[in-house]
This record gives C-alpha cells, structure tokens and sequence, in this order.
C-alpha cells in the first residue's frame, strides 16, 4: 500500500513539471519572437531617460514575468532545498505573482481610461476597483500559507494551501472579475465609435479583438488553476501557476505591442500624407489628417482626446500627435521626436 501511495505522488509532481516545462517553452519562444518589436520599443523614445509610459509598462511586464517564472520553477525543479531554507524561499514566488497581476491590470486599466476618453468619472472607478482587487489579491494570495510536508524528501520547495482553508484560488476569481469589469467597459466605448473609414475601423476591431482574447485566453488558465486548488493532493495545487504566469506575460505585452505597431503605422500615414500634398493653407491639410472617428453619443470622439486650443490624441500610448497653432501652422510631432511643419506657403 505505500508503494502505491508512492507511485501517485511521482507521478502528480512529474505531470507539474511537465505542465511547467510546457509554460517555460511558450514563454521562451515568445519572446525570441517579440524580440524586433521591442526593439522598435526602445528606437521610439526620444531618450532613455524619458520613456513614455506604454515602454515603462512594456519592459514592468515583460521582465517582471521572467523573474516569477524564474522564481516559481526554480522551487520546483530544485533538489537542494531542506525545511529550514524553504521557510526563507516558499512565499517569494507568491509575492511577485501578485506583483505581475498588478502590472497587468495597470496595462488595462489605464487602456481602458483612454478609450473612454480620459472620462473623470470613469478614472475614480478604474482606481477604486483596481485598489479594492489588488487589496484582496494580496490577502487571497498570502492567507494561511504552508509549506508542503514532501519539501524535505523532493528537495522542491512550493507553497501550498490547507486541505481545511482554501483561500489562494479567490485570488484567480477577484483577477478574473477586475478583468471583466474593465474590458466590458472598454469594449462598451468601443462599441459607440462610428468609424467613418475603414482605417478607423480596424483600429476599433483590433482593440475590441484583443481585449476579448486577453480575457478569454487569461481566465480559461484562471478556471484551470481554481480547479487544481480544489484538489486534495497539496503538492500539485501550484501546478498551472507557471502556465498562468506565461499566459499574463504573452497577452499583456500583445495589447502593447499591437497599440506600438497601430502607432506606428498611423505616424507614417500622416507622414506620407503631409509629404505628398502641398495645400495653401493649413486648413487644407486638417481635414486631410484628422482621424474620421465620429461616436454615437455627444461625447469627444477621440480616445483621450483633451480640448484646448491645441488639438492632441494620445491613444494609450497610441502617441499620435496633430497639433493645430493660433497662426494656421499645422505641426505633426512623430514618436522619434522629429517635428514636420506646414504653414502659409512662402510668396515668391
């Protein structure tokens, strides 16, 4: 009867580490792959020490996540561990979990603040929820943690919850809500854009798109990991941790690098179209420019548009900037910080 008992536990830690070699191998591939596009990150900013805010949230997820996985495999494929140093080392891996989780919801929340067009109202909620969530990840995560009782045979080191109190798997249900409670409204602004072109449309589609596919993608690996910590077996509960970890990291930074890559293309456009077209005069030229996004309510049409007597447009971190002067001066400002004028045509 031992023997058996034996045999279930080899082979529920060898399922894990199989589950996290998988999630390692993703990870690894995707950021060999996104490599060039952050790159183009870095080329974009006009100085190393001023980044703009999508890059600093970009390098946060995407170096961040690295360390947690680095941290979180590390107690498991580990053989070296005894009781007393995995009292120093179980709940380090919990810790930046919650801290990857924060970042992420950072990345939603404030693309959902743009879209809804940096509405005052809407910005005081985004925070609330996103303190009260972050509060109760923090509690959910930490409470009554333990180390597993295998620690000393396996040499690994996880932490784990008690068969009696399991309160780690409310950390992936208030994830999950925060997920839901800001792209539904992110997706509702959307839905009220009446794209007048199909540019504007696809920048609509692409936004609506990712949304949808970070949360459905984000809570089928939550739904796995509330399944693994309703088992009894204490040691594989943190079996789909590492594959979580890899699903935040990858759909987190697609939502930025998709907004880079929609930036840029919008930059050189507006480029393209200054450059072929020489009107007489700056009024000419606005018409040609401004986005034709129109929405179905009387609100400003453009994401995080601010009115002023300067016109300026920054899409999460879209960073497309038109700017209309008193003196009928259009200026366009690219990413790079390199500035193309056109005013009232010279008289020979």
């Amino acid at each position: 009867m031992p023997e058996m008992q034996d045999l279930v536990v080899v082979d529920n830690q060898a399922t894990e580490k199989y589950l996290r070699i998988a999630s390692i191998s993703v990870a690894l591939y995707d950021y060999i792959i996104t490599l060039p596009a952050e790159w183009r990150f870095y080329r974009s900013q006009s100085s190393f020490f001023r980044l703009r805010l999508a890059c600093i949230l970009f390098i946060l997820i995407r170096y961040g996540s690295i360390i947690v996985m680095i941290l979180s495999n590390y107690g498991v494929f580990s053989t070296g561990f005894t009781q007393e140093s995995c009292k120093h080392y179980y709940m380090v891996a919990p810790v930046f979990k919650v801290i990857q989780t924060m970042i992420s919801q950072v990345i939603l929340g404030v693309r959902t603040f743009n879209i809804a067009r940096r509405d005052r109202r809407i910005g005081i909620a985004l925070v609330v929820l996103y303190f009260v969530s972050v509060s109760l990840e923090w509690f959910t995560n930490m409470f009554d943690r333990i180390q597993p009782t295998a620690v000393v045979v396996s040499g690994n080191c996880t932490p784990g919850n008690p068969g009696k109190i399991l309160s780690a798997w409310l950390y992936y249900t208030v994830a999950m809500s925060y997920d839901l409670a800001v792209l539904t409204i992110s997706t509702v602004y959307l839905l009220r854009y009446n794209p007048l072109s199909g540019r504007l449309e696809r920048l609509v589609r692409v936004l609506i798109y990712d949304g949808i596919g970070y949360f459905v993608v984000l809570t089928g690996s939550n739904i796995f990991n509330i399944v693994l910590y309703h088992t009894s077996d204490i040691e594989t509960q943190a079996a789909g941790a590492s594959i979580g970890f890899a699903v935040i990291w990858i759909m987190s930074q697609r939502i930025l690098i998709h907004l880079r890559e929609l930036s840029e293309a919008e930059t050189r456009r507006l480029d393209n179209v200054i450059a072929a077209r020489s009107p007489p005069n700056a009024r000419d030229v606005l018409p040609t420019i401004r986005s034709p996004l129109t929405a179905k309510s009387h609100a400003d049409p453009e994401f995080g548009l601010k009115s002023s007597n300067d016109v300026h447009t920054d899409d999460m971190e879209l960073d497309i900037c038109a700017c209309l002067k008193p003196s009928a001066t259009l200026d366009h400002t690219d990413e790079c910080g390199v500035s193309s004028s056109w005013g009232n045509p010279m008289e020979k």
